[in-house]
């Protein structure tokens, strides 16, 4: 045991450079006590050493769950920069997944053209994010984006929503109106729901996107529209067509070039950047400072199905951050139906291996054999390990490949305690204290 006097504790004033301690270098396998004049407190190996490395770099306090609430074990709390490690961000999408990040570059294939897309996907999986994507990605990015929900669309006024119609066409046309398709003309028009047309509307609708042209009510001429039609729905379309609930032809028209965006319950190894993303969008939105979050409360996000998808998520995320005082973020924050069934053993066993927040990119997945509920703790060492692997022990390497930086990798191999031997690797005269070869 080492013991140190008079070294502040992370909640009061740091020690000055006359008062610094250095540790002997087997150190690691001891825990230090600190002593003060306002008591004593043990630190574990790995906050000793990002305490005192944050002081020696820039005098910044270590971020790390004891310097703030110094009940809470630090293992039991994980800082949300480091749960999205290797997320990309495109027109509002955030991906992290391997489902997702096909999407994504499926999106950016389509987005320099002006086809039709269908965009396939349940309520709440961010079909108008993808839209705005391809928009953002377009010919005309700063074109007009007009959104139509074709569940909105009122009966009799169907028609002229969408297409327009010129004074005297009806009962209270008491001036033209465009409609929808000239008003999207140089950008974008989505239709959400499509499903929901009706079936009068489908032919005029096919002749607008096959002829680009409209023919507003009460008209006899016909105007010319530029626009990039991009639709969406939540429904089986081919399933309609058998039914005769939807016509073929503007089906196999609108189908041609289609986007599928799976539930999030299909791709839980993205929650973790969903989780930094919608944590820090609203610590800004409420004026929080939200900076870590429980691996308890992590599981249960992560075991959860989610059935409303992202947008289920966004509100779980929001209600959470508004019940939490401090910069930590637990399971008692969390909604009531999201913690109700606790995750288990044979739950958390399902979830995929980049579920880890150090799980970034798909060559280093996993399939993780059942395990205890606290999972991360497993799947984060075996990502380490897999990671000095696949790069032959190259640190700096292995470090991009995770998308951390190379400090942050050293001190969680040193805070899972991974050396040479639990790889199997044999340490050359040249390999230093690391994996494999040095950098």
């Amino acid at each position: 045991m080492t013991v140190a006097n008079n070294l502040a504790s992370p909640r009061h004033q740091r020690c000055n450079n006359s008062s610094r301690i250095r540790l002997p270098n087997d150190a690691s396998r001891w825990p230090l006590v600190c002593v003060h004049g306002s008591g004593a407190w043990q630190l574990p190996c790995h906050q000793v050493y990002e305490y005192l490395e944050s002081d020696e770099n820039n005098g910044n306090r270590p971020r790390s769950s004891a310097d703030h609430d110094s009940r809470a074990p630090d293992n039991e709390w994980l800082d949300i920069e480091s749960i999205g490690a290797g997320a990309e961000e495109i027109g509002g999408m955030v991906v992290q997944s391997a489902e997702m990040r096909k999407v994504l570059k499926t999106t950016a294939r389509l987005g320099p053209y002006k086809a039709t897309v269908l965009v396939y996907g349940e309520s709440g999986t961010g079909k108008e994010l993808v839209a705005r994507a391809l928009h953002a990605l377009g010919p005309v990015p700063k074109g007009p984006f007009i959104t139509f929900n074709c569940s909105n669309l009122v009966e009799a006024l169907a028609e002229s929503q969408l297409f327009g119609h010129v004074r005297g066409a009806f009962t209270d046309a008491r001036e033209d109106s465009l409609g929808y398709f000239r008003s999207a003309s140089g950008g974008v028009l989505f239709l959400d729901e499509i499903g929901e047309l009706p079936l009068r509307l489908q032919p005029k609708l096919l002749r607008a996107v096959e002829m680009h042209e409209v023919q507003p009510v009460g008209s006899a001429q016909s105007y010319k529209v530029d626009i990039r039609l991009i639709a969406a729905t939540n429904r089986d379309l081919r399933a309609m067509v058998k039914t005769g609930q939807f016509r073929d032809d503007l089906y196999y028209r609108l189908s041609a070039t289609a986007i599928m965006i799976p539930p999030l319950r299909q791709r839980r190894d993205g929650i973790g950047a969903l989780t930094l993303h919608f944590i820090q969008y609203y610590n800004r939105l409420l004026g929080k400072s939200i900076r870590f979050i429980s691996r308890q409360a992590l599981s249960v996000l992560m075991a959860y199905d989610w059935p409303g998808n992202v947008r289920e998520f966004s509100h779980a995320i929001q209600s959470a951050v508004m019940l939490s005082d401090n910069e930590l973020l637990d399971i008692t924050a969390l909604p009531e139906h999201v913690t109700h069934t606790l995750p288990n053993a044979d739950a958390l066993a399902d979830l995929p291996a980049a579920a880890s927040p150090l799980a970034a990119a798909p060559p280093l997945a996993l399939a993780p054999e059942p395990q205890s509920p606290l999972l991360l703790d497993d799947v984060i060492k075996k990502t380490l390990v897999r990671s000095l692997e696949e790069t032959e022990g190259n640190r700096r390497r292995a470090a991009d490949l995770l998308g951390v930086s190379r400090s942050t990798l050293y001190r969680m191999l040193a805070r899972y305690r991974l050396g040479d031997a639990e790889t199997g690797r044999r340490r050359g005269p040249d390999s230093g204290s690391g994996f494999g070869r040095p950098i």
